[in-house]
């Protein structure tokens, strides 16, 4: 694999395969549809795989560069490359593109070609936000991301689909537009260049830092989501389709984290060290007042998007605490919750598909209809509440370590969350899957099949091996982390 452009592979090959996939036409050609998506998919993940392979573990700085000329009039290049950070992430996206075209096989009747392509498109994407490295390259992927998902949600959601990707779409784009701003006053003081390398040595006074700032964080802080901006996703999850809620969980979350990683951290630094409390406290308010919110949900979407809420302020908190812990944290948590919202997202899709309702209370006694369902469900909602040997208390237990170091108080904030996270998803459990068959429809539901057993028994395996045996996630991110955290901590404020 030496010499393939491999990071353009990763974003070009599902794209091609979602075009291809529209070319199959109407549905009277949807298994062909099904098998070129699945192909495509499983090409856009084997290319990443030489990445993880190839990934020199103690070589900094960026690996796998790519560059050639796009817009030679503003300098502006399509240069790709990848570190321990972005790479975990690529791996997330391929394989949970892989998953979602499978989960789909039987369960879209209608307009599949354009369903299987618009996935496609939207992991090609977002392999390019997490590759890039000119800002304005990096901008078109993250903005470009928000389309298929806009189409997913608004075709093929539920009732109110056309109300929830507007709100989706208007949050997410309005976000960004300050940032856009913020990117072209940084190319202009750069001397004319966009590349990421060149923006993280500008020497910024205080004052513009925090300006520049609030800029990122308008778009990061909405993707991510962070209270109070949070309330597109609930509606987005609830009318998404169960692929679309899949995606939107386990990867389109994470470029708002991601976002802070790249961006925010290496270019304006003092300012993100002058604000971190603010973030802070936003983090510990979504982690402990949207868990209390959590509790309180009758629909089992809605309330595992409230905990992908609460869970994403572990990853803001760990990012802002500045330590390599709790950096290492928030990215472990965020590669582990992709494994786990994506799967308690599935679970929940594998019983609207039977019983068409999402309400807790229509359902009771599923263990005894379901036994195999039920034992998967009963892994993943454990791992969302954190339980210690699932993926799901490695990175919370590495953010509430690093938080400890930094300030007690704030450990104690974040710890709290565990104890909501048991609550409320063993409260929907206990509901949903134990006691006597609740109704008529429960006692007609029939266990998993193979296909559903595959995709849920892939996010199981994952889910214990990152918490049984976490090395060889965390061992690709300790250089990338140190620098990233060398590099804030020298100030780049200009000299008096």
């Amino acid at each position: 694999m030496q010499g393939l452009p491999l990071l353009s592979l990763a974003i070009w090959a599902p794209i091609i395969a979602g075009v291809a996939v529209l070319f199959t036409g109407s549905d009277r050609n949807a298994q062909a549809a099904r098998v070129i998506a699945l192909v495509g998919a499983v090409i856009g993940f084997a290319v990443t795989i030489p990445l993880y392979t190839g990934f020199n573990l103690q070589q900094g700085g960026f690996q796998f560069i790519e560059m050639r000329p796009w817009i030679g009039a503003f300098n502006v290049n399509y240069h790709l490359g990848i570190d321990g950070i972005s790479l975990l992430l690529i791996l997330l996206n391929s394989l949970t593109t892989v998953l979602v075209v499978i989960a789909g096989w039987d369960i879209i009747k209608s307009r599949v070609s354009q369903y299987m392509a618009a996935f496609l498109v939207l992991s090609g994407l977002m392999n390019g936000v997490f590759s890039a490295l000119d800002a304005l390259l990096f901008y078109v992927f993250f903005e470009a991301t928000l389309i298929p998902m806009f189409i997913i949600i608004g075709v093929w959601g539920g009732p109110n689909r056309v109300y929830a990707a507007m709100k989706f779409f208007l949050y997410t784009l309005m976000g960004s537009l300050l940032s856009l701003v913020a990117l072209i006053y940084l190319y202009n003081v750069a001397g004319g260049t966009f590349a990421f390398l060149d923006l993280y040595e500008i020497p910024l006074p205080l004052f513009v830092q925090v300006l520049v700032f609030i800029a990122f964080f308008m778009a990061f802080a909405v993707k991510v989501p962070m209270w109070p901006v949070h309330t597109w996703l609930p509606d987005a999850h609830v009318e998404a389709p169960t692929g679309g809620s899949v995606v939107l969980a386990a990867i389109m979350l994470k470029l708002g984290g991601y976002g802070f990683l790249r961006l925010s951290l290496p270019i304006v630094p003092d300012a993100s060290i002058y604000l971190a409390p603010v973030v802070i406290a936003l983090s510990l308010i979504a982690v402990v007042y949207i868990g209390l919110v959590a509790l309180v949900q009758t629909d089992m979407k809605k309330l595992i998007a409230y905990s992908s809420i609460s869970h994403m302020g572990f990853v803001t908190l760990g990012i802002f605490i500045f330590n390599a812990q709790g950096v290492e944290g928030a990215v472990i948590q965020m590669i582990s919750h992709g494994f786990i919202s994506g799967a308690m997202f599935l679970c929940v899709g594998v019983l609207y598909d039977r019983m068409h309702t999402r309400q807790i209370a229509d359902y009771g006694g599923v263990a005894n209809r379901m036994p195999v369902f039920a034992a998967l469900f009963m892994l993943f909602a454990m791992a969302n509440a954190g339980l210690p040997g699932t993926s799901g208390f490695v990175g919370e237990f590495l953010v509430i370590m690093g938080a400890v170091k930094v300030n007690f108080w704030y450990a104690f904030a974040a710890a709290i969350t565990l104890i909501f996270g048991a609550a409320y998803t063993l409260w929907m459990y206990k509901r949903v899957v134990f006691g006597a068959v609740a109704n008529a429809e429960v006692g007609a539901l029939k266990d998993i099949n193979a296909r559903e057993f595959l995709v849920l028994g892939v996010l199981a395996a994952l889910v214990l091996v990152m918490g049984i045996w976490p090395q060889p996630f965390a061992e690709v991110l300790h250089t990338s982390v140190n620098e990233l955290l060398a590099h804030v901590s020298y100030s780049k404020l200009p000299a008096q």
